[in-house]
């Protein structure tokens, strides 16, 4: 079979497909859930994609996050931490430096270690809801394999 036609194959096989809910897969990944069933379990380590879901077997090793979680969580903590400095100076500009030597780091840390697993689940929720990087999926919920 030349490219072409597993590409068109593919092709047919997304525009007969039902539709996924975005968000709603979205919001089951940040949870940590499977996308497609929302009971099972993402990850197996704190960052380790599951290869299958184990409940309903819907494979997860497709998902391209790469550099994608840390940069987005880097941003939102950014901002958090970043706006938080700021209405504290605004509201007590006393405060003495080693508080926010203390307060700042531990702050930003916590954040990252929190949101990462989380934007990283939403991000592969994401891209199984619009049939990405093998998540296309035949009409019957199955994963088309590559050949």
């Amino acid at each position: 079979m030349t490219s072409s036609v597993a590409t068109q194959n593919i092709a047919t096989d997304i525009s007969t497909a039902p539709s996924r809910d975005s968000w709603q897969s979205i919001k089951r990944g940040f949870a940590g859930h499977c996308p497609h069933c929302g009971t099972g379990a993402m990850f197996h380590a704190y960052l380790k994609v599951n290869d299958t879901c184990p409940t309903c077997k819907e494979e997860l090793h497709h998902q391209r996050a790469d550099d994608a979680p840390p940069y987005l969580t880097i941003f939102v903590v950014g901002h958090i931490v970043g706006a938080l400095m700021l209405y504290v100076e605004e509201v007590n500009d006393a405060l003495p430096i080693w508080i926010h030597a203390i307060v700042w780091p531990l702050l930003t840390i916590v954040l990252t270690l929190l949101l990462l697993p989380r934007i990283k689940g939403a991000l592969i929720g994401y891209q199984w809801a619009l049939r990405m990087h093998g998540f296309e999926g035949n009409a019957a919920g199955k994963s088309v394999s590559s050949e």
